[in-house]
């Protein structure tokens, strides 16, 4: 018999829809409290699980950053963090609570390696990550047909805005 059909679906969905509210108000507060959006540049590192906005030249604000997974557009699929040996292990961060918590409650998608690529699927396993992990936002890279999907943490100001 197929684990993957003994959750509780409507556990997961009330889950998924607290998650989606705070991932919302998350996202939103963190680019208008930090002035993310215009002519705003960022580096990111996976070596250090940095990454830091800049603006002219000058950075404002830096920040930790959690891997959640990957989407392969070429294969249709997603790969945990977790699940994926090739990554420093600095920007795996916590993310082994987001597998635990989903063996814990018997839910879908969490425990699982990877799975069939469906968007819907994968914005409810990052924002479930966020609110597990207590992130501060969501913040996505695309390169050729790969998604790196991660997590947001410990936002500093830098340097004073005018």
């Amino acid at each position: 018999m197929d684990d993957r059909s003994k959750h509780d679906h409507s556990g997961w969905e009330e889950v998924v829809l607290a998650a989606r509210e705070r991932a919302r108000t998350r996202q939103t507060l963190m680019v208008e409290r930090f002035g993310l959006s215009g002519d705003v540049q960022y580096q990111w590192s996976m070596d250090d699980a940095q990454i830091t906005w800049s603006r002219d030249g000058k950075v404002f604000l830096t920040g930790r950053l959690t891997m959640i997974g990957s989407v392969s557009l070429a294969q249709q699929s997603w790969l945990w963090s977790w699940a994926n040996e090739s990554l420093p292990h600095a920007v795996l961060g916590d993310i082994e609570r987001v597998r635990q918590f989903g063996e814990e409650n018997d839910y879908p998608v969490l425990p699982w390696p990877g799975f069939n690529y469906h968007p819907e699927l994968v914005a409810e396993a990052r924002m479930v990550a966020a609110s597990v992990l207590d992130a501060e936002g969501l913040w996505v890279e695309s390169t050729g047909d790969v998604q790196l999907h991660f997590l947001v943490h410990d936002l500093e100001l830098t340097a004073r805005r005018h």
